[in-house]
C-alpha cells in the first residue's frame, strides 16, 4: 500500500515540477493560413515533402492543396545536399566528411505578400569514412541526410507557425535572410 502511495506522490511531484518550469508537450500548430500550397524544387526529397504535409495537416484545420490557386499561402522550398572533406589521413585518404543539408524557403500569401522572406536552414553532420566500407558509409550518409531532413522539417514547421497574419504589416517579423552562419559540428 505504501509503495503505491509513494509512486503516486513521486509522479505528482514530477508533474508539478515539469509544469512549473514551462515544459509542455509538442502539440498541434495553429497557422494563419487554412490552405497551403508547397512549391518544391526538383531536388526536394519526397520523404521531406511527405513529412511536411503530414505535420501541417496534423492540426485538422490546415490543408495542403495541390494547386496554388486553391491556397491562402504558398511555401517555396529548395533543398540541396553537399559533402566536404573534413580530414585526411597520413596516406592522403579521406578520414572524415562533412555532410551538409541546406533548405531555402519563403512563404507568400495568395495576393503576393511576402510573409517569410527568403531564408535558409543549414544543417551539417560529421561522418567518418573508410574506403573498405564504402557501400556501408553511403548507407550511413543517407541516414544522416534523412535525420537532417527531419530536423529541418521540424524547424520549418515552427517558423510557419510563427506567422500570425496573412497581412504584410502583421506577418512574421523579418527573419534574417541570406547565408546563415555555419553551425558547429
Amino acid at each position: 500500500m505504501t509503495h503505491k502511495w509513494l509512486s503516486a506522490s513521486v509522479l505528482a511531484v514530477a508533474v508539478f515540477l515539469l509544469s512549473a518550469c514551462g515544459f509542455y508537450l509538442k502539440g498541434h500548430q495553429d497557422y494563419a493560413f487554412k490552405r497551403l500550397y508547397i512549391a518544391p524544387s526538383g531536388m526536394t526529397s519526397p520523404a521531406m515533402l511527405a513529412r511536411l504535409k503530414r505535420m501541417i495537416q496534423s492540426n485538422g484545420k490546415t490543408l495542403v492543396v495541390n494547386h496554388p490557386r486553391e491556397a491562402d499561402a504558398t511555401l517555396s522550398i529548395d533543398q540541396a545536399r553537399s559533402r566536404n572533406t573534413l580530414s585526411i589521413n597520413i596516406k592522403g585518404l579521406i578520414d572524415e566528411y562533412e555532410l551538409i543539408l541546406s533548405l531555402n524557403y519563403s512563404l507568400t500569401s495568395a495576393d503576393g505578400t511576402l510573409l517569410i522572406p527568403p531564408s535558409a536552414l543549414l544543417l551539417n553532420r560529421a561522418m567518418t569514412y573508410n574506403d573498405r566500407y564504402a557501400l556501408a558509409k553511403e548507407a550511413e550518409a543517407d541516414l544522416f541526410y534523412s535525420d537532417m531532413e527531419s530536423d529541418a522539417a521540424d524547424q520549418l514547421i515552427r517558423r510557419l507557425a510563427a506567422v500570425r497574419s496573412l497581412e504584410a504589416d502583421k506577418a512574421l517579423p523579418a527573419i534574417r535572410s541570406g547565408t546563415p552562419s555555419r553551425p558547429l559540428l
